[in-house]
């Protein structure tokens, strides 16, 4: 069996020794989409921020591993350079420091030395240009002022300069409106039909399936209570949308009794 993947095993997560995450198994292969769905509480930012390697959180048992190396054990810094992107439900105002500036930072903290100025620049160039984002971000300060719409973009333009193999998107669609989430989701597609970007897995953490209809989904999970209780197709997602996941939740119940 092919050890390509963002994979998690029986992982089990306690915060103040509180369990968390009971037993998580899931695998995001390379260029596919996988939405986790689940109810306030549920466990999802809880598997995001354990992936990237918050110390905030206490695996006591499983593993993580990207394309078969463990990341459990490795700083957030390395588990960025191996390949792990995080965006964030709510994106960190930086005052006084440019977008030009920041993207530049972030590509060497990932890939050091791998392009030149110019070449950077370029690259940067294409990718405003592949998201439709105006130059003059690059001069702003981050986040500074942005809209909630204009945060979610700024995030898939760094997703876009670092080309990690792996993007976890933390409830990208949270206080969006219809034209905000619709850019994102564009956005984010664009990026996957890029040339560096075909191979790319995703993550979608989300409450709502909305952002699915513009970032469509390979497979859905659902999470209950720190597990994932079900897994299924797009239609997975519609059918939520339908009937709430208080449904779900009654038949894993009648399932365990």
């Amino acid at each position: 069996m092919s050890a390509r993947g963002l994979v998690t095993r029986d992982l089990r997560v306690a915060v103040q020794g509180n369990e968390i995450l009971k037993g998580i198994d899931l695998t995001v292969e390379p260029g596919q989409v996988h939405a986790l769905m689940g109810p306030n509480g549920s466990g999802k930012s809880t598997l995001a921020f354990t992936i990237a390697g918050h110390p905030g959180y206490d695996v006591t048992s499983g593993s993580v591993t990207l394309d078969g190396e463990e990341l459990l054990g490795l700083a957030p810094d390395k588990r960025a350079r191996a390949g792990v992107f995080l965006s964030f439900q709510y994106p960190a105002a930086i005052p006084g420091v440019s977008v030009a500036n920041f993207l530049r930072s972030a590509r060497q903290a990932v890939r050091s030395g791998d392009l030149s100025p110019a070449k950077f620049r370029q690259l940067v160039f294409e990718k405003l240009d592949t998201l439709d984002m105006d130059p003059a971000f690059l001069g702003r300060y981050v986040n500074d002022g942005f809209s909630g719409g204009e945060k979610k973009r700024l995030e898939m333009l760094q997703m876009a300069i670092i080309a990690p193999k792996y993007a976890i998107l933390d409830e990208t669609d949270s206080g969006l409106d219809v034209d905000a989430l619709q850019a994102v989701g564009h956005a984010a597609t664009s990026l996957r039909e890029s040339e560096d970007g075909r191979n790319m897995g995703f993550l979608v953490i989300t409450h709502y399936p909305r952002i699915l209809r513009y970032l469509p989904a390979d497979v859905v999970h659902v999470m209950i209570d720190g597990s994932i209780a079900k897994t299924g197709g797009p239609d997975l997602a519609e059918r939520i949308e339908r009937e709430g996941y208080d449904v779900i939740r009654e038949e894993v119940a009648t399932a365990r009794a």
